[in-house]
């Protein structure tokens, strides 16, 4: 009996894939809980953060069919490959934005301009390091904190580095409430983060039903490699703005966002397999990433503060973080970084001038990379 049961427990061990686990797997494993527990505990961006976490735990999972060709995951990381997934967030997301704080203070889009200084510093450095053209400019668009972004440009440009960067993008945009705060307040002083903006002006409705469709205009005629993504991210906002078609708006920025971003993030983490995933360009990746971010952060704060000096202190050098692209997540972190100050500054509204201007530097950054080096 002994004989034939220990023949049969080895065949069961065997089939179960406990046979197969590599340290990779464990790490990688070990990855995905402790994007859990940022997501979880820490509430650092759950949205992104759970679904990540929870699907590269099962991508390392040794006989999980869910990633492989017919899985589920690997069904949703069709409409990444496919760039179905990502206009359709900037669709979500158009319809829950206000582009009111961008219009009613134009000269805030420079912030937006300065803030995307990393995606180049970036690129130089990716270059440097051995990557190629192609490879370098889809890493540095990382810093652009723009995660459709950086999908869709990767996959025209090094879509063989698409794991890696997908989930460095939407990781880093996780832990802007990490990575941007100690940049903020090491380049400021506590005068600069105790100055309170005036009140914007007032945008009228036919100021934001016009802004779309003047700029889904301007995009297609001057930035046709990046259109599919600002297009609907114009769409989803003239569906808020015309106020005629309410439940399309709320189903594109509630329901369909909601849905879309699942899909994304569970077919995101899906591809953080120890065998693809661990490997030293992963960690330049990684590495370069941050750098962008670091950068972005800081040349938007610094040129807030020469803002600032040149309007005779108007402006809070805190709102030139939010230039990077994340919406409305960096917008957010100027605004907790000035109630941490004072609580009687809000922030939020004035923040989202550039954030949402940083969109619109991330597309122009990304179609002018797509228009010299996509093939």
């Amino acid at each position: 009996m002994e004989t034939l049961f220990i023949p049969l427990l080895s065949e069961l061990l065997h089939q179960t894939g406990l046979s197969d686990i590599t340290p990779g797997n464990l790490v990688m494993i070990m990855t995905g809980l402790i994007l859990l527990y940022l997501g979880i505990v820490k509430k650092y961006e759950p949205f992104l953060l759970t679904g990540i976490g929870f699907s590269c735990i099962v991508a390392n999972v040794p006989g999980s069919t869910l990633t492989t060709e017919g899985g589920l995951f690997w069904y949703a990381y069709q409409g990444v490959e496919k760039l179905i997934l990502p206009p359709l967030i900037f669709l979500g997301v158009g319809a829950m934005t206000d582009f009111g704080p961008m219009i009613a203070n134009p000269s805030l889009v420079i912030l937006g301009a300065a803030a995307h200084l990393g995606i180049f510093v970036a690129l130089i450095g990716a270059n440097i390091l051995g990557f190629s053209l192609g490879e370098s400019a889809s890493i540095g668009i990382i810093g652009g904190a723009d995660g459709p972004m950086a999908i869709y440009t990767t996959m025209k440009l090094a879509p063989h580095l698409l794991p890696q960067i997908s989930v460095a993008a939407y990781s880093y945009m996780a832990l802007m409430p990490l990575i941007q705060p100690p940049i903020m307040k090491l380049l400021t002083n506590k005068k600069e983060r105790n100055i309170m903006m005036k009140q914007p002006r007032y945008v009228s409705r036919l100021e934001k039903i016009a802004f779309p469709i003047v700029m889904a205009v301007i995009v297609n005629i001057f930035l046709p490699p990046v259109a599919p993504l600002i297009t609907m991210l114009m769409l989803g906002n003239l569906l808020r703005e015309c106020l005629v078609v309410t439940k399309l708006a709320e189903t594109a920025s509630n329901t369909l966002l909601n849905i879309v971003t699942l899909i994304l993030t569970v077919a995101i983490g899906s591809t953080m397999d120890a065998r693809t995933f661990l490997t030293p360009s992963t960690l330049l990746i990684i590495v370069l990433g941050l750098v962008a971010f670091a950068f972005g952060t800081g040349s938007g704060v610094v040129c807030a503060k020469v803002m600032c000096y040149l309007t005779h202190g108007r402006i809070n050098p805190l709102i030139g973080s939010a230039g990077i692209a994340s919406v409305p997540i960096a917008a957010r972190v100027s605004h907790l970084v000035g109630q941490q100050e004072n609580r009687r500054i809000f922030l939020l509204m004035h923040a989202m001038g550039p954030n949402l201007a940083g969109v619109f530097g991330t597309a122009i950054s990304g179609g002018i990379m797509l228009a010299l080096l996509a093939r």
